[in-house]
């Protein structure tokens, strides 16, 4: 019983440690520090249906987006942000 155990762990680790390399992973990652964080730090541009930049927001904060595309919500320096019907671009520092 004993082996089967420890061979399932290692089957297991291996599996596990085969993943690291992978570009899921790495975003899984990513997503995982910035939850635990707070955030990453980012600029978050939005623009108008004819590209104008409408404002541009940089700091440490989390993106959501709803399932339909339409909007986008974050906080920002204690402040909730939502963005209707706009093209939003957001961008990693």
């Amino acid at each position: 019983m004993k082996k089967n155990k420890l061979a399932g762990m290692l089957v297991l680790g291996l599996a596990l440690m085969s993943l690291t390399g992978c570009a899921s992973w790495e975003r899984a990652a990513k997503d995982f520090n910035s939850n635990i964080n707070g955030g990453l730090n980012r600029v978050a541009t939005v623009y108008d249906a004819n590209g104008h930049v409408i404002r541009r927001y940089e700091g440490k904060f989390d993106v959501q987006a709803d399932q339909y595309g339409n909007k986008v919500k974050f906080d920002i320096n204690g402040k909730r942000v939502l963005i209707y019907n706009a093209t939003v671009i957001v961008e990693e520092k």
